[in-house]
């Protein structure tokens, strides 16, 4: 069983040729609202991946709001840990253009939970195979949520994005840390190379279509990424993070899983939507050529 303790938004998507420059309006040629949040595209995909999910997080007494929550069952995952407030729910305005993404988030709902709330949710956490978090949730929900983990002796990963939430605080607690490049080197600074020799199999930098480096406690390890045509990047690396979970409690090992994680991430981004391409497992088996997980 996975536990998410995360976001969940409604992803306002506008597509256009160009991104506008500083004060210009360009026009746009399509306009979509699709389920997102980083908690909620990782849930999603471990899910799809065969993944027992449980959600914990908030949503608006709106329109998105029931939407989110019905498209989160659709997937088969548990929402009871999901709560409603009279208010927004959270949103992610995602423009897209030129293969990449420019992405605004307004957490509403998401910031309503508190530390309390989490403190009751204790069973929950610690009857999980592991815990998944990401930094779009309330700071000291985020360092709670690790400290209770900690203490019943459940693996956690930690998510930093966006990583201007991160703080060293988090280190003693997570158990995996998977930053992209851009999010590695904003809280390690530029060698974060180095650190990845302090937290062998521990923290883990996605590079992209690069595919992911870690250290194994002798050497640096990339793992290669998968050739894709890439039609939309929004939630590659929500994909990356929620196959690695899928990979890690099922008991692989730690190079495989990173394998695993980069052959769903590369199949993400061939469909439009933050979870309209997240893959299923035979789908990941057969990027990686067959290979049994």
């Amino acid at each position: 069983m996975i536990t998410v303790v995360g976001s969940i938004n409604m992803d306002l998507v506008v597509q256009t040729d160009r991104f506008p420059k500083q004060g210009e309006t360009a026009l746009g040629n399509l306009y979509k609202t699709v389920p997102g949040g980083k908690g909620a595209n990782q849930a999603v995909a471990a899910a799809r991946l065969g993944s027992d999910v449980h959600m914990i997080g908030a949503v608006g007494q709106d329109a998105f709001g029931t939407e989110l929550l019905t498209g989160l069952e659709t997937e088969g995952i548990q929402v009871q840990g999901v709560k409603r407030i009279n208010g927004a729910s959270g949103i992610a305005n995602i423009l897209l253009s030129e293969g990449d993404n420019r992405i605004i988030v307004v957490p509403g709902a998401n910031y309503s939970v508190t530390t309390g709330e989490i403190e009751g949710f204790t069973k929950q956490l610690a009857a999980s195979d592991l815990v998944m978090m990401q930094l779009e949730m309330p700071i000291p929900v985020i360092q709670r949520t690790l400290e209770i983990c900690h203490e019943n002796g459940v693996p956690t990963i930690l998510n930093p994005a966006p990583a201007s939430g991160f703080t060293a605080d988090f280190l003693p607690y997570c158990t995996y840390l998977t930053p992209n490049e851009t999010e590695a080197e904003e809280i390690f600074g530029g060698n974060w190379e180095q650190a990845l020799e302090e937290y062998p199999n521990r923290l883990v930098v996605t590079l992209g279509q690069k595919g992911a480096q870690f250290f194994d406690g002798e050497k640096h390890v990339i793992v290669e990424g998968f050739p894709t045509e890439a039609v939309d990047t929004t939630g590659a690396g929500d994909t990356f993070n929620g196959a690695l979970a899928a990979a890690i409690a099922e008991g692989q090992d730690f190079e495989q899983a990173v394998r695993f994680a980069n052959a769903a991430a590369s199949l993400s981004v061939e469909k439009f939507g933050a979870q309209g391409g997240m893959p299923e497992r035979d789908a990941v088996l057969g990027r990686m050529g067959g290979a049994r997980s």
